[in-house]
């Protein structure tokens, strides 16, 4: 579910790689029969941390002579750390593991493949979600247990609607030219400091106190969902091309840029833009009143606001609407000590029982299709209906779209689509940019 610590939990970060050995220098240690074994699980999540205090209690339960460490390190440390290790042949034996650096490290070999303990466990993948098996899938194998569900919804501020005296959210349509019920309540929402909304005579652009929406550069939870919104296609499945400057693809980034500098319904990239940007802070200061965001942002965001947070599905697109998918896998390393016991802990946490305990506390959306119904019910505790969520990921949806050498091209790509939020080169141009950083061979 959740990618990083406070206020990052929703960004796309990538650090550099180093070659890695095809499955490290460490030689399994087999277990004699009751000798006690430890695992070592690495996250960075520190409150999904404490949940999983509780599922490896029920793991030990069932297997005594088994425990497991958690390291918990943060998001740049965690991958600094984990690429020097796995390089040296020493990592930890679970741990979690994004779509976009999957491709990178399955192809050297590092992960072991779960295909084989999956059927001997009686494990169908067809009872998970397939947005989540199919991104840790490498040649025809799979890798990654799916862990949860990282799924793209519109949060709102209750308050700021109220006080606007409009309806919350519902099916809400956005169109290329400015039209679509979604604008004609960002207008609504965005009021300058002498109280006119963008859809009032007299509104000032230049003095405005509030936002209806917030457009910025986070392809995950916002200008990726726009494109397949409106019947683009980033990468094109049969050959592998990607296509940012295609022109649905370009139609849609137009429209994220509209909304800022044509229509004024959004704040621009010189607030906004990372690495120094403060989009999140700007909603959870009541700045604006619409703001995309994955469900991972939940945990983080409800200690830190002072209103009611409400959950909508995001707007439909001309070709309806489409969410990103990104969730997380948890992968075993191929040259662990201990192969036996952390496969039996690979089989445990993709079980009904440990995704449950995770779901039941709120921390996840479980990737196993069915057992979501206590993390609604936590929610519902909190007095937020996340129910848009589990029906957006029911309907159409797309995986993160990665490439090779998608480690060290990713962060190349957001920085080229920065320029998408601010007025300066045009949108065509900056698309074509990232199609020449994403082709390169």
């Amino acid at each position: 579910m959740s990618r990083t610590f406070p206020r990052r939990t929703i960004l796309i970060s990538a650090a550099g790689t180093v070659a890695l050995s095809a499955c490290g220098n460490q030689e399994p240690t087999p277990s004699t029969p009751g000798e006690k074994v430890e695992l070592v699980y690495r996250l960075w999540d520190e409150q999904q941390e404490v949940g999983y205090k509780d599922v490896f209690q029920a793991f030990t339960a069932e297997n005594p002579d088994t425990t497991v460490r958690m390291e918990l390190l943060p998001w740049d440390q965690y991958w600094t750390k984990l690429t020097a290790e796995l390089a040296s042949g020493n990592g930890p034996d679970v741990f979690w593991l994004t779509v976009d650096r999957f491709p990178d490290l399955a192809s050297k070999g590092v992960l072991a493949p779960i295909q084989d303990q999956l059927s001997e466990a009686g494990i169908d993948l067809a009872a998970y979600h397939p947005n989540v098996v199919d991104s840790y899938k490498w040649e025809d194998q799979q890798y990654g247990m799916p862990k949860d569900l990282g799924v793209v919804g519109m949060l709102y501020n209750k308050d700021l609607l109220g006080k606007a005296g409009v309806d919350a959210p519902g099916d809400l349509e956005w169109k290329p030219d400015g039209s679509g019920s979604f604008e004609e309540l960002a207008r609504k929402l965005t009021v300058d400091k002498a109280g006119k909304t963008a859809g009032e005579s007299g509104f000032d652009p230049s003095a405005i106190k509030q936002w209806g929406f917030l457009s910025w550069n986070h392809g995950q939870t916002t200008w990726l969902n726009w494109i397949a919104s409106n019947g683009g296609q980033v990468k094109d499945p049969a050959t592998g091309a990607f296509g940012y400057a295609s022109p649905k693809s370009v139609e849609a980034l137009q429209w994220a840029r509209d909304l800022i500098f044509k229509w004024h319904l959004s704040p621009d990239g010189t607030r906004t833009n990372p690495p120094t940007g403060q989009a999140t802070e700007m909603f959870y200061r009541g700045e604006v009143a619409m703001f995309d965001a994955n469900n991972a942002l939940l945990p983080f965001a409800l200690p830190e606001v002072k209103f009611e947070i409400g959950v909508a599905p995001i707007p439909r697109g001309p070709a309806g609407r489409t969410v990103m998918i990104n969730g997380l896998g948890e992968v075993a390393y191929a040259a662990s000590k201990h192969p036996e016991q952390t496969m039996k802990l690979i089989m445990f946490l993709g079980s009904e029982k440990a995704q449950k305990i995770m779901g039941d506390a709120g921390y996840i959306i479980p990737a196993l299709n069915g057992a979501s119904d206590g993390y609604v019910s936590y929610w519902k505790g909190k007095g937020i209906d996340v129910a848009p969520y589990l029906e957006s990921a029911a309907g159409a949806t797309v995986n993160m779209p990665v490439g090779e050498d998608w480690v060290a091209k990713d962060p190349e790509i957001n920085k080229a689509a920065s320029d998408l939020f601010l007025d300066k080169t045009p949108v065509a141009e900056v698309a074509a940019k990232m199609d020449e950083i994403a082709n390169e061979s």
